[in-house]
């Protein structure tokens, strides 16, 4: 019976370490789900700032191209270039 008896106590104790093995890993599987998460929003803000500046860009190059526009008929006008 002592046996049987040594047989429990040794997997008792070996279940116990295993359950805290299991609560420091739930643990750190908790902050990495956290962390991940943050990640994730970030990430979603740089979305929405890079598609802010492709706005941006394309309303810059529309600007530029009207200012090529005029510029080309203020130069027809002072015939600074031949007209085609």
């Amino acid at each position: 019976m002592a046996d049987n008896s040594e047989v429990l106590d040794f997997l008792r104790a070996r279940f116990a370490r295993q359950d805290e093995r299991f609560d420091r890993v739930e643990r750190k599987l908790d902050e990495v789900i956290t962390l991940l998460a943050a990640v994730e929003r970030d990430v979603a803000g740089l979305h929405g700032d890079f598609a802010a500046l492709k706005v941006d860009f394309a309303s810059m190059q529309s600007r530029l191209d009207s200012m090529d526009r005029r510029l080309e008929r203020v130069e027809r006008r002072l015939e600074l270039v031949e007209v085609p």
